[in-house]
């Protein structure tokens, strides 16, 4: 417990483990002006230079703070160390940085008894209660209430051609629209007061990369139409919103109509029309073979599902795992190396980043279509190796042909996606 560590360094007192932390530096912190501290300081007696090994500065430091009762106390010895010009400035760099060590209101208790919490931040954040019980469960990413309270995102760079615009670019207008929603655009915009757009600017700062230097873009929110911009549907209505509606937005943003998607499994459906998202959308353009690859990995996961569903009411063909058995076999082969395709990667990396956003709307809009078991659904290794293995030897595309239903799956999502 924090109480028995401190009494092992000679009754430290509790108030002072923010300035420790904050002096010793960490991945937001690091005061060079402090090295002037640490070259001229006296350790303890038994703490001097040499002993403790690695550790020496943390025991050092953290038994020269137990002399002292609060930490304006230990603030005012460490500046006796500095330059007269270099006090003030780190005394409220240090006195702000152990702000962010102050201990959270929430009570976890609660949270896990009753799947409820209240913080002082949530209440600051004025955020509707849905969407706050929707973050605290997980079922929001953090993209979301970043850009709903932050007004800036982090888009996360993948292995993909740096020379190439980021993959993420591929996704702005799905992030647009859920920017939008967030923000709640309308196309009435231009109508409202100068002082209004002025104080309600509709831009999100993203982060991004440009090569391999990280880029600061301001990205405009879509506006959306009139059904999600009405005074009835606010963020905090967005749950009452017909779910034909929520679909309806969802697929236009994702270009497919649901009438194409009804052969498709339900729980196939959202990853489908990103798939049609991302053959339209994609720069430079989708190669068949890299399509196929992908649907493949799909089907694959589908195989895994049925053959390994502990549901007893989920009745298993015998050719289905005979047909998935094969397919492990196929994948123990070993293969002769080859180069890693660059392009390829960077083309699944774009699938990845616009079926990332694809989820971030649909969770948003109260998931008008069911959510993919994402565990199946992508494996990057496998989907490498098919692509590989179509460009030179067309015929695994039949890797499933033993499952008449995996057979027809496949035939269901290549026709979806090409028509």
């Amino acid at each position: 417990s924090v109480e028995r560590f401190c009494r092992h360094l000679g009754d430290l007192k509790k108030s002072l483990l923010p300035l420790f932390a904050v002096m010793n530096g960490n991945d937001y912190i690091d005061l060079a002006a402090l090295e002037g501290f640490f070259s001229k300081v006296r350790w303890p007696r038994g703490w001097a230079a040499g002993k403790g090994g690695k550790h020496a500065r943390l025991q050092g430091l953290l038994n020269w703070l137990a002399q002292f009762a609060e930490p304006t106390e230990a603030v005012d010895s460490v500046l006796k160390y500095l330059k007269k010009h270099q006090r003030e400035e780190v005394r409220e760099l240090l006195c702000t940085s152990m702000e962010d060590y102050t201990p959270s209101d929430v009570n976890l208790e609660d949270f896990f008894q009753n799947g409820k919490y209240e913080c002082e931040a949530a209440r600051k954040a004025d955020l509707p209660q849905w969407v706050l019980d929707a973050l605290a469960e997980g079922k929001l990413a953090p993209f979301i209430s970043d850009a709903l309270i932050l007004r800036s995102t982090f888009l996360h760079v993948q292995v993909e051609n740096m020379q190439r615009p980021s993959a993420h670019s591929t996704a702005l207008p799905i992030r647009q629209v859920i920017y939008g929603l967030l923000l709640k655009v309308s196309q009435n915009t231009e109508a409202a007061s100068p002082r209004k757009q002025t104080n309600e600017l509709p831009v999100v700062c993203e982060f991004d990369r440009l090569q391999k230097t990280l880029k600061k873009t301001f990205v405009q929110a879509a506006s959306l139409p009139t059904d999600f911009c009405d005074d009835h549907f606010p963020l905090d209505k967005l749950m009452e919103v017909p779910v034909s509606c929520r679909q309806m937005l969802l697929l236009e943003t994702l270009g497919v109509k649901m009438s194409f998607l009804e052969s498709i499994p339900s729980h196939l459906q959202l990853p489908v029309a990103v798939t049609c998202y991302w053959i339209r959308c994609s720069e430079p353009k989708v190669k068949l073979h890299q399509l196929k690859a992908l649907l493949l990995m799909i089907v694959s996961g589908e195989l895994q599902r049925i053959t390994n569903d502990p549901d007893p009411a989920v009745l298993c063909a015998e050719d289905d795992s005979i047909a998935y058995n094969e397919f492990l076999k196929w994948k123990e082969k070993k293969l002769q190396k080859k180069d890693f395709d660059l392009d390829a990667a960077h083309s699944f990396c774009q699938w990845q980043c616009c079926l990332q956003m694809g989820l971030y709307l649909n969770q948003l809009l109260c998931t008008p279509l069911s959510e993919p078991d994402l565990s199946r659904l992508y494996s990057g290794t496998l989907v490498h190796r098919l692509y590989q293995e179509l460009k030179s030897t067309p015929s695994v595309e039949n890797l499933f042909s033993l499952s008449p239903k995996m057979t027809q799956l496949y035939q269901a999502l290549l026709n979806t996606v090409e028509s």
